[in-house]
């Protein structure tokens, strides 16, 4: 039997892997030596091992998380397949997170700071039917989406007419679950089957507009936020963004969104 298995120095250099990896994959359980002398504690490797410890190598190449791995050795093809596809799903948003971030980079080592312009003024009442949904920050463009996808057609079914813009509502704090709402401004006071009512009350705000993709808004808040703590005004929730030119209109660079933050008035 054991003129049959390789030491764990042959079965590293076949494997084009160092040895100190083979012991870290034998002491996070992905890969046991094949057997383990009990006087020497020597570990050996049987030859068709090797494939799973080149797929451990790959993947972990791939920055996936060990437990991720162990997973897919151990499962079935269909399985396996369906793991991995997962894991390729969650790298390709990390992907076009990180591209948005290189981009807002390159805006900003051009450029410096955008010149946004911070402007006080008061809002109007306005009556919204919306839906809701709850998300992580990093799922607010998809989960806007599933929003409008909800809101638009509950409103054709009623054979209710919406005035323009779409609003979206969200938390002063991106926290890890939140709630937000998608909504728009109809002719009708009363509930509309499947939406709900939301009034945004009439009142003092901070606003200021961005032009480009969504994914740089960050930029326009900054601006916002550091106008409000300069002035020491305290802002309330929730925010307000006022799509005026959205996606179907418009290429990325062109989209219009308004963005609104209702500010604590004086009772002094």
């Amino acid at each position: 039997m054991q003129d049959e298995l390789l030491t764990i120095g042959r079965f590293a250099r076949m494997c084009r892997l160092s040895i100190k990896q083979l012991r870290h994959y034998d002491e996070t359980g992905l890969l046991a030596p094949a057997r383990v002398d009990a006087g020497s504690g020597y570990r050996y490797y049987a030859p068709e091992q090797a494939r799973d410890a080149l797929t451990i190598a790959l993947l972990r190449d791939m920055d996936l998380p060990l437990a991720v791995i162990a997973r897919a050795l151990a499962a079935g093809p269909e399985s396996r397949t369906l793991i991995l596809r997962a894991e390729r799903d969650r790298l390709a948003e990390r992907i076009s997170r990180d591209r948005a971030r290189l981009e807002m980079l390159e805006r900003l080592a051009e450029g410096g700071l955008p010149g946004y312009e911070v402007t006080m003024g008061r809002e109007p009442e306005r009556r919204l039917a919306v839906v809701r949904a709850v998300c992580a920050p990093a799922e607010i463009g998809d989960t806007v989406e599933e929003c409008v996808g909800r809101l638009l057609p509950g409103l054709g079914q009623a054979g209710v007419v919406w005035e323009p813009p779409l609003w979206g509502l969200y938390p002063l704090d991106l926290e890890a679950s939140m709630e937000i709402a998608v909504g728009v401004r109809t002719p009708r006071e009363e509930g509309l089957p499947g939406l709900e009512a939301e009034v945004l009350p009439a009142g003092l705000v901070a606003e200021t507009m961005h032009i480009g993709p969504y994914a740089q808004l960050p930029l326009a808040y900054h601006a916002l936020f550091a106008t409000l703590h300069e002035r020491g005004l305290r802002p309330r929730a929730p925010v307000r963004e006022a799509y005026l030119v959205g996606p179907a209109e418009a290429p990325q660079e062109e989209l219009m969104t308004r963005l609104i933050i209702p500010v604590q008035e004086s009772t002094a």
